[in-house]
């Protein structure tokens, strides 16, 4: 498994906030690479996909990809990276909501805009419970580890 991380999971994952498939085909697609690798390790053929992944300790790639968006979302929102705020997101005004206090605010778009990062990102981001921690970048990839974002998942 060390040799796909290594060597396989960096170019499958590539520039994946810039582009993220959002067919449920095209998620398949690439989710067959870690799919394909964990099934022709020794002991692994029979078992389902699934407990393949949490034998080995492992996400699908789909959900590392959600959390490298939300990993940039942080970045930009807290001038962690040299772009404006302004230009992706629009913090929320609404300051009684549940969960975290960073909120960003959801405009209405369709057609093909409506995949891009800055859209598809803010629901998972508005869907962050009040658990996750914001004080700094480490403890916000920890924190989001142990948050259960299952429904924006569609394969497995």
């Amino acid at each position: 498994m060390r040799a796909f991380i290594v060597y396989v999971r960096p170019i499958v994952e590539y520039c994946s906030v810039v582009w993220s498939p959002c067919l449920k085909q095209d998620i398949d697609s690439v989710e067959k690479v870690q799919r394909r690798f964990t099934k022709r390790l020794k002991g692994l053929k029979s078992m389902p996909y699934a407990d393949r992944l949490r034998y080995l300790g492992v996400p699908s790639l789909e959900l590392r990809r959600l959390h490298l968006d939300l990993i940039y979302c942080y970045r930009i929102v807290f001038g962690l990276v040299d772009l404006n705020l302004c230009d992706f997101f629009q913090l929320s005004l609404v300051s009684k909501t549940r969960g975290h206090p960073y909120k960003l605010y959801k405009t209405h778009c369709g057609g093909a805009r409506s995949r891009f990062f800055a859209e598809r990102v803010i629901n998972i981001w508005n869907g962050l419970p009040a658990t996750v921690n914001f004080s700094s970048l480490s403890s916000f990839k920890s924190s989001i580890g142990r948050v259960d974002l299952s429904e924006f998942i569609k394969c497995i």
